[in-house]
Order: structure tokens, then sequence, then C-alpha cells
């Protein structure tokens, strides 16, 4: 089906007057449909909203592909729909970690995709840096916050990151001969560790993440 075939389809299904340079804008990724149009879209090519979204990584992508309404989610999260709804039309997820354990399990997250949706994978990667470069015992409550994974495991394997970081920094001194070999192989290796912190934490977790 070529655009303009689909912007009739959706016109003469939907009553959608939708160009067909709009089809194509949505095609290369340049337009994002409504919901409503998102929908109508997939009945037009005999499809599910969710076979179309992926690769979907907001809430409102997530929720639309689970054809789930915003009342809905949010009677399952315990929340008012506007409430939820400003979330959603945010970009950050604020539920609870009771909240965000419903979030994954009823949109189908892993734990990565609901740090993801939430907006929030820089202020975890911050916090990993700080966490295996200082006292990584602080640092499990705040992480249990953004990560929904139960907060024993978390401290295991926080503890697991810190003790890599700083079993490099150990192995790496010791490769070196001279100071300034020293300081320069340190500061790479240490630097590299810290810029695949979250990618790292997410292997150590056995929870499949995303590259950053």
């Amino acid at each position: 089906m070529l655009p303009g075939h689909v912007a009739y389809g959706l016109g003469a299904q939907y009553g959608l007057r939708i160009s067909a340079e709009t089809v194509a804008a949505w095609e290369r990724g340049l337009a994002v449909p409504s919901e409503y149009e998102l929908t109508a879209l997939a009945g037009v090519l005999w499809c599910s909203p969710g076979e179309l979204l992926t690769a979907a990584r907001t809430l409102r992508e997530h929720r639309v592909a689970r054809e789930l309404a915003v009342d809905e989610l949010a009677r399952l999260l315990g929340l008012t729909a506007s409430a939820y709804l400003r979330m959603e039309e945010a970009g950050r997820w604020r539920g609870n970690e009771r909240q965000s354990a419903v979030l994954s399990e009823v949109l189908g997250l892993t734990a990565a995709g609901v740090v993801t949706v939430s907006g929030r994978d820089e202020e975890l990667a911050e916090l990993l840096r700080s966490a295996v470069t200082t006292r990584w015992q602080a640092h499990v409550r705040p992480v249990a916050k953004l990560v929904p994974l139960e907060r024993g495991f978390l401290q295991d394997v926080l503890e697991q990151l810190h003790a890599d970081y700083q079993a490099l920094m150990v192995s790496t001194l010791s490769w070196s001969s001279t100071g300034t070999e020293r300081a320069g192989s340190t500061g790479d290796a240490g630097r590299g560790f810290l810029a695949r912190i979250t990618e790292r934490f997410w292997q150590t977790a056995g929870v499949q993440g995303t590259s950053v």
C-alpha cells in the first residue's frame, strides 16, 4: 500500500483527513500519529497497534502497544487518570516502587525498560558512578527508587559493581612501571568503566538493557 492508499483508508474507514504526505512522514519517523490515528492506522493495515510500535520507548507508546486506555492503566496502578496522564505527557514516570512493579508487569517491561520510560537513564548512571567510586551502601535506597528490583538483590549488584571497579583500579596500577604510565592507564581504564556503567549494571543484574 502506498501512502495515498493508506490516507484514503483512514478517511473512508475512520473519517480522518490525513494526507499522503503525513502518512509518508509517519513512515520515515518525521512525525508521530496521535493515539487515535495510530489505532486507525493499525485498522487500515490489518494489524495491532503494538505491531507498529516494535521499538516503543515512551510510556504512551508502550501503553498503546498493549491497547490499554489511560483510565484502565491508571486504575491498575492505583492512580487517578489525570495523575497518570500528566506523567505520560511529561515523559517522567514518578510512581513508587510498588507502582513501578505493577507498571513493569502490565506493560511487559524489563527493569531497564521502566527506567527508560521514566526518562531517568542518566539519573541512574550518575548514581551508579557514585556508588562504584565511593560507598556503594549509601546508594542502595536511591537506586531502588528508580529500579523495580528487590532491594536485597540490588545490594548484591551494587556491591559486585563496586568490587569490579576497585579491582580494575588496583590491577591497572600494577600493570604500569612508571608513575606517568600508571596515572594515564588508570585514568583511561576508570573512564571506560564509568562510561559504560549502566550497561554493566544491567549485565550484572542479568537484565536486558541498552548501551550508554
